[in-house]
């Protein structure tokens, strides 16, 4: 009895009409992902758009307030109505920093100093503070 050969002639056929079959398939199938994807992105996208659409539609409808909006001028711009006592406490830290702000702050050395400085301690090796200590400045 004649062995058979593994792989006959229909088998050869039909392994070429399947890979033939898959590959046309390949392409419009990756395609389809593709969409999908982009389709899913876009919904996420709309979504987002539709949240702040109506966050602004609040917004403006806040504005058209004629209350909010005296209530916003009192609160940011310190306005008061009239016949009306209004008072504006002052925190006592700005106090301390106005006082601050009276007394004169350190001189700084002037540009041209300073950058000769940083060449002299580029020459040198060392870094421009301890340069600026050796010669007695800062």
């Amino acid at each position: 009895m004649a062995k058979r050969p593994q792989l006959t002639g229909r088998a050869a056929i039909l392994a070429v009409v399947v890979c033939a079959i898959s590959m046309s398939l390949a392409y419009p199938i990756r395609e389809y992902v593709a969409q999908r994807r982009q389709i899913a992105q876009l919904e996420q996208q709309q979504t987002q758009a539709l949240r702040n659409l109506q966050k602004l539609e609040e917004r403006r409808r806040q504005l058209e307030d004629p209350e909010y909006i005296k209530r916003q001028a009192k609160e940011r711009l310190h306005y008061c109505e009239p016949g009306a006592k209004c008072f504006v406490v002052l925190d006592a830290g700005e106090g301390k920093a106005a006082a601050k702000a009276g007394a004169k702050p350190a001189e700084k050395a002037p540009w041209y100093l300073t950058l000769w400085q940083s060449v002299e301690a580029a020459d040198s090796g060392q870094d421009a503070v301890q340069a600026s200590v050796q010669t007695g400045q800062e």
